[in-house]
């Protein structure tokens, strides 16, 4: 990258977490804070444009409840707090990165649409997912079997509480194990160009998670 491509985009990196009043941008190695593991992704935030992009505002209610699976400091829940859901759930394994989202969520200077916003701090595998989810978002925060177990437990949730689920997954590298499943329909695919306001580009995919 060129030393004026990397200017720009460093650049509206911090305009927007000025604007938001939140720090985000950094990348994290999960070695660097003792946390690395087989299947364990790095931490990096998302695109600031890539959620409304994956997921319109008019398609969201009160009775919806969001889930970011490997929430990091926090920059999808900032986002998700704008659009009207009922609850906002971010479940991350770092204490340390879940503490700066809740700094985040305190500090951040945009007018919040939801209701509750709750920040876990907690190996996904130990999380019990709520019943009332209807928006599962993943970041490619895992891979492998961590990936499988928790696509399963998201099934199994739907089976017990039927209900209509979309997952939104940016960088879809465990594409193949979830169509695998017979259970989720691709719905819309977002190709995100380079961008200087954001995080290198990248494909975020939605899908419907089918009734059994």
């Amino acid at each position: 990258m060129s030393a004026y491509k990397w200017l720009r985009r460093n650049v509206g990196q911090l305009l927007y977490e000025r604007r938001y009043g939140v720090r985000t941008a950094e990348r994290v190695d999960l070695a660097d804070i003792g946390l690395d593991g087989e299947d364990r992704v790095y931490y990096a935030a998302l695109n600031w444009r890539a959620l409304r992009k994956a997921l319109p505002k008019t398609e969201v209610s009160e009775r919806d409840v969001f889930v970011d699976f490997g929430s990091g400091m926090g920059r999808v829940i900032v986002q998700a707090s704008q659009y009207p859901f009922g609850r906002v759930i971010g479940v991350e394994l770092s204490q340390e990165l879940t503490e700066i989202a809740r700094q985040n969520v305190r500090n951040m200077r945009v007018r919040r649409r939801c209701g509750e916003i709750e920040l876990i701090a907690s190996d996904v595998l130990d999380y019990a997912i709520p019943d009332d989810v209807s928006v599962a978002f993943f970041n490619n925060p895992f891979r492998g079997r961590i990936f499988s177990e928790v696509v399963n437990r998201l099934i199994a949730s739907v089976d017990r509480a039927p209900r209509r689920v979309r997952m939104i997954y940016g960088n879809p590298l465990e594409e193949p194990y979830l169509m695998s499943t017979g259970r989720f329909r691709h719905l819309r695919t977002i190709a995100l160009k380079p961008d200087p306001l954001g995080p290198p580009f990248g494909t975020i995919r939605t899908y419907d998670l089918l009734p059994k």
